[in-house]
C-alpha cells in the first residue's frame, strides 16, 4: 500500500474545508470593497450635492439683496415721483406772487402745497399727531409750558408750537404744545396734578 492510501481520510476533508473558507474569505472581502466603493461614492455624492446647496444658498442670498437693493430704490423713485408735483405748485405760486398782487395768491398757492405735501404724506403712511383739544399724551406730545385756564379742563392741550408726525406705527417727532392746568385759588393752589413729564422735560 503506498504511502498517500495511507493518509487518513480526514485530511483531504481538512484541506477541502481550508480551500472553501479562503474563498469565503475572499468573497467576503470582494463585498466588503464593494460596499466600501458604493459608500465612498454615496459621500462623494452627498458632498457635491451639499456645495451645490451651499452655492444655491449663497446665490439666493445675493438674489435677496438685489431686490430689496432694487425695492428701495424704486420705493423712493416713487416718493421723489409723487413730490415733483408739489414742487411745481411751488414754483408756480411763487411766479405768480412775484407778479404783484395783495400776496393772497402766494398764501393761497403755499396752502395748495402743502395740502399737497400732506397728501403725499399720508399716501406713505406718515400722518399727523393729534394736538389741539386733546388730552396730553407724553408718548405723543412733548410739553413746552402749562397755562392756567378754566376754559379747559386740566392736560388739554391748548396750544401747538410745532406738528408732531407718526410714520406707520412709529413716532417720528413729537408734536411740541402747551398745556391747559387748573386756575390757582385764593391760597396760590390749583389742585392739579402734576402733568407727565413729556420726553424732553427731564
Amino acid at each position: 500500500m503506498s504511502e498517500e492510501s495511507k493518509k487518513p481520510e480526514h485530511w483531504s476533508d481538512s484541506a477541502e474545508s481550508m480551500v472553501d473558507s479562503a474563498s469565503e474569505r475572499q468573497d467576503e472581502q470582494a463585498e466588503l470593497r464593494d460596499k466600501f466603493q458604493a459608500k465612498e461614492k454615496e459621500s462623494q455624492e452627498n458632498y457635491e450635492r451639499y456645495l451645490r446647496q451651499v452655492a444655491e444658498m449663497e446665490n439666493f442670498k445675493k438674489r435677496v439683496n438685489r431686490e430689496k437693493e432694487e425695492a428701495i430704490r424704486h420705493a423712493n423713485e416713487n416718493l421723489i415721483k409723487d413730490i415733483l408735483p408739489v414742487i411745481d405748485n411751488l414754483e408756480r405760486a411763487i411766479a405768480h406772487a412775484q407778479g404783484g398782487g395783495n400776496g393772497k395768491p402766494l398764501v393761497e398757492g403755499v396752502e395748495m402745497v402743502l395740502r399737497g405735501l400732506l397728501d403725499v404724506f399720508s399716501k406713505y403712511g406718515v400722518v399727523q399727531v393729534p394736538a389741539v383739544g386733546v388730552v396730553f399724551d407724553p408718548g405723543k406730545h412733548e410739553a413746552m409750558a402749562q397755562v392756567e385756564s378754566s376754559e379747559h379742563e386740566p392736560n388739554t392741550i391748548i396750544n401747538e408750537h410745532h406738528k408732531g408726525y407718526i410714520f406707520r406705527d412709529r413716532l417720528l417727532r413729537p408734536a411740541l404744545v402747551t398745556i391747559a392746568k387748573a386756575p390757582q385759588d385764593k391760597d396760590g393752589k390749583n389742585g392739579q396734578i402734576e402733568v407727565e413729564k413729556g420726553p424732553a422735560d427731564d
